[in-house]
């Protein structure tokens, strides 16, 4: 990871195994975690944690007041804001994912989503907590995705930003309702968005790139987007992907690593993994 997160170091230094790590963007990254038997102190960091227990994880327990107490377990999330200060022991085995966040990602999503500027805006502080929509939303994209494959980048970017808006929405001081988005994008702003998309899709696309093409908000952008097309951006740019492979497929020789790479997918692999998943082939099946 090239960017210096205070938390993965510390980990690093302790028996915690990482088993992958990506940074995402300016003040955000993610960590995947094994760990069994381990005692660690956690001193106050200069980012936000977003913990979720994504197996095991019973046998861990945190320092309090009142003794240690415990109450891990598969989906429970802990939430440690920048200055969080904590010890816990490793009793059993835990796999966990850490998303980190700077406090200017934050508020800057904020402003971007709501148009407001939050002045002293605090983040709750939770251990062992339930939420479906966080467990949903690293079950569904930050755990079944690749974090390093370009393919896979613009949906991964979308899930964090609406695990972002989640906690801002719902773990902050603040408790703004969602912003109402009216009617899709204008024709010409689509036509400007899908042409940049055929002429980059062997690139990343993050979601910012993609709004940045009309002057709208991530999060606006998106909703627009979705009314527009009847999908969301990362679904569409999937397709395209998918639909240019079996055409170079059908009409090429090239190798199925090089068609991977024109279609924006990292390897063979990858593309033929999300072959399968979307059509229910194997990309052989297209060639005679």
């Amino acid at each position: 990871m090239s960017a210096h997160y205070d938390v993965f170091d510390r980990l690093s230094r302790h028996k915690a195994v990482n088993r992958n790590a990506a940074t995402l963007g300016d003040d955000i990254a993610l960590a995947r975690w094994y760990n069994d038997q381990d005692y660690i102190d956690l001193d106050k960091a200069s980012h936000h944690t977003l913990s979720l227990y994504v197996a095991d994880g019973y046998e861990s327990y945190r320092k309090t007041g009142d003794g240690w107490r415990n109450g891990g377990g598969p989906d429970r999330f802990c939430l440690m804001p920048a200055e969080h200060e904590s010890t816990w022991d490793i009793r059993g085995p835990l796999e966990f994912v850490h998303l980190y966040f700077t406090d200017r990602h934050l508020r800057e999503l904020a402003e971007r989503v709501w148009d407001k500027s939050p002045a002293g805006l605090l983040l709750d502080e939770r251990t062992f907590a339930a939420d479906d929509r966080i467990a949903g939303l690293y079950r569904q994209f930050l755990l079944d995705l690749d974090w390093h494959d370009n393919g896979d980048r613009l949906a991964l970017g979308s899930a964090v930003t609406l695990l972002l808006s989640h906690l801002l929405r719902h773990y902050t001081q603040y408790r703004w309702a969602p912003p109402r988005v009216v009617g899709g994008l204008a024709p010409y702003q689509l036509r400007r968005v899908l042409d940049y998309i055929e002429a980059h899709l062997e690139q990343s696309l993050p979601l910012r790139d993609l709004a940045a093409q009309v002057n709208l908000s991530e999060f606006h952008f998106a909703r627009m987007f979705r009314q527009s097309q009847g999908m969301t951006p990362h679904q569409y740019v999937l397709s395209r992907r998918l639909e240019r492979a079996q055409s170079l497929l059908r009409t090429t020789a090239l190798p199925l690593s090089e068609i991977a790479l024109r279609c924006g997918f990292s390897s063979a692999s990858h593309l033929a993994h999300r072959f399968r998943l979307g059509t229910g082939r194997a990309p052989s099946s297209l060639r005679g």
